[in-house]
């Protein structure tokens, strides 16, 4: 059972799931203390927003002597590193805890904390995927002109552990960057405009707001609709109302009261999307393995049909077991496509065609309509 623990509710629901899950809710109080109270293999995802520690002991001014609004709250100051260490890995122990066997974690950092961070979760036994970097496209200048300009953060995707098959939406990222691999050096601009939440003297009221497209293409990327993310450092919701949007469930923990009361009063103002433009684009990797085999088995292709590839340059035929010949070469259509070319391998699907009125088909066209109707018969 969870515990007491004061709970702000989302304005238009709060739901639960068979775990007594707190479902798209904000806990007030300890990150450490509210994570030890929610059940053990609960979570599919933790996004981590954790103070940088920043050392600041002078007030920052620019060289006209005006003042920048800097991160001095007193909860970004520590003791000693020491001391930083022993709440870091506090806290990774209990997000441990709390993730799936497949769950995963993404912390952000700057120069100041991310190195000690990466230490922590290696010592607590975290699998790290990735390291990715936010360029910012708007970074605050060094106004001493003593150092480079700091234009970057570093995040740090790690699954729970080496085993953890964690949810990567490959095909979705790839689609999203111009049929490209998504790579690890991410431009996003610093959370600015309209995005930025502001009290009521129009000031920030969080100075390390995070931009919503940063946890877009994290919960696009890395969770599945329906999916539970926790981030522990919740502070105005940037999570959550990503989260909300993309229908994933969200539980956000958050000390300060007045963060808590400004996520809240956002994360009811998002309307989540349609459910249809929800669902990631599917790797082929998961789709269901279809065999050549049972094209002809199926009537698709018959058997004796000439096959082509997409040049006109080789030609193989289809036999009633399913293998395919090609002068001396005989077998599978991935083997004989790569014996036809000299090849070490050969992906036969999409080399060896089938020519018809509209002109050569590839056999992977086939092999579609196979998978549509598995899907069918399972959904």
């Amino acid at each position: 059972m969870l515990r007491s623990a004061r709970i702000l509710e989302a304005p238009d629901k709060w739901s639960s799931n068979e775990n007594g899950l707190p479902l798209d809710s904000i806990l007030v109080g300890d990150c450490v203390d509210e994570m030890n109270a929610l059940p053990e293999s609960s979570i599919d995802l933790i996004f981590a927003d954790p103070p940088y520690n920043l050392q600041l002991e002078t007030g920052l001014t620019r060289p006209d002597q005006s003042h920048v609004d800097a991160v001095d709250d007193d909860w970004d100051k520590f003791e000693s590193f020491a001391h930083y260490d022993a709440f870091t890995h506090a806290w990774l122990k209990a997000a441990r805890r709390l993730l799936k066997p497949d769950g995963a974690l993404w912390v952000i950092g700057s120069y100041h904390n991310i190195f000690r961070v990466g230490t922590a979760l290696q010592d607590n036994d975290f699998w790290i995927l990735n390291d990715v970097i936010w360029r910012k496209t708007n970074p605050m200048p060094n106004f001493r002109g003593t150092r480079f300009t700091n234009a970057h953060e570093t995040l740090i995707w790690a699954a729970r552990s080496q085993k953890s098959r964690v949810t990567f939406n490959y095909e979705a990222l790839k689609q999203g960057n111009d049929d490209l691999q998504m790579r690890s050096d991410w431009l996003f601009p610093l959370c600015t405009g309209g995005e930025r939440l502001k009290d009521a003297d129009a000031g920030k009221v969080h100075p390390t707001q995070k931009p919503e497209a940063l946890l877009h293409r994290i919960l696009v990327g890395t969770t599945k609709p329906g999916t539970v993310v926790l981030d522990p450092f919740f502070g105005t919701g940037t999570t959550g109302a990503v989260a909300k949007r993309l229908g994933r469930h969200f539980i956000g923990i958050e000390r300060d009261s007045d963060y808590a009361a400004a996520a809240l009063k956002r994360i009811g103002g998002v309307v989540p999307h349609e459910a249809a433009a929800l669902e990631p684009l599917k790797s082929r990797r998961a789709a269901p393995r279809v065999a050549f085999g049972s094209l002809v088995e199926q009537g698709l292709i018959a058997p004796g049909t000439s096959l082509v590839d997409a040049k006109g340059m080789f030609s193989a035929l289809v036999r009633a077991d399913g293998s395919v010949k090609a002068g001396d070469h005989e077998g599978s259509i991935h083997k004989v496509g790569a014996l036809v070319q000299g090849a070490e391998a050969c992906n036969g699907w999409t080399f060896w065609h089938v020519d018809q009125d509209r002109g050569p088909v590839p056999l992977d066209a086939f092999r579609a309509k196979v998978r549509a109707q598995m899907n069918k018969l399972s959904a």
